[in-house]
């Protein structure tokens, strides 16, 4: 048995994990990172799709995305290794760095590192956000990928419909569109025969 595949997975969770300090938007890009772009286990779709499942079910999301990627590569054996390389070191991690904050929070100088942290946030997510879009954009047309944004828009800002069930819409209407654009493929392919 290689234990390659295993190696790679700890330390791809490893690194998300202990980079990933401030909850599900910051892990984000560091597993779009890992996943795609340094070991290319999955391709933008897939992670995409994973993510918008990952976002329907409840609990953490690193965690989520962490056990379907183990799975994926290494069964139930690929998910615990996953697992456990994500949230056991980064949870010692937090916990030395929570008990150094306390001891520190009347520091200006903390202050300032914490408050650094957000604007890094915002352009990561930024560009995975511009990324998507392109894809969108290309897949769909412009039409098509302007209305979502609006009709995604008015159901979470406006009506403040569950961000679970927009997703569940989304996902509803991709099975239904990519279900549309086989038949049409297969009818062409059929009429191209038949000539």
């Amino acid at each position: 048995m290689s234990l390659g595949p295993y190696r790679e997975l700890a330390l791809g969770m490893l690194r998300v994990g202990i980079f990933g300090y401030g909850g599900g938007p910051s892990v984000i890009p560091l597993f779009r990172y890992e996943a795609v772009s340094k070991y290319r286990w999955l391709d933008d779709d897939e992670f995409g799709e994973i993510l918008a499942l990952a976002n329907t079910l409840p609990g953490p999301i690193a965690t989520k995305m962490a056990a379907y990627l183990g799975y994926k590569l290494k069964g139930s054996v690929g998910a615990a290794v996953a697992v456990l390389a994500h949230i056991l070191p980064s949870s010692f991690a937090m916990v030395a760095l929570l008990g150094v904050l306390y001891a520190l929070k009347h520091s200006k100088v903390v202050a300032g590192m914490i408050a650094a942290v957000g604007p890094v946030i915002i352009v990561m997510l930024g560009m995975m956000t511009y990324d998507f879009a392109a894809k969108a954009w290309k897949g769909l047309g412009k039409v098509l990928t302007i209305g979502f944004c609006l009709l995604a828009f008015l159901l979470l800002q406006v009506l403040t419909v569950h961000p679970g069930i927009v997703v569940v819409i989304f996902l509803a209407y991709g099975a239904f569109h990519l279900g549309l654009m086989n038949r049409l493929k297969h009818k062409q392919k059929g009429k191209g025969m038949s000539l």
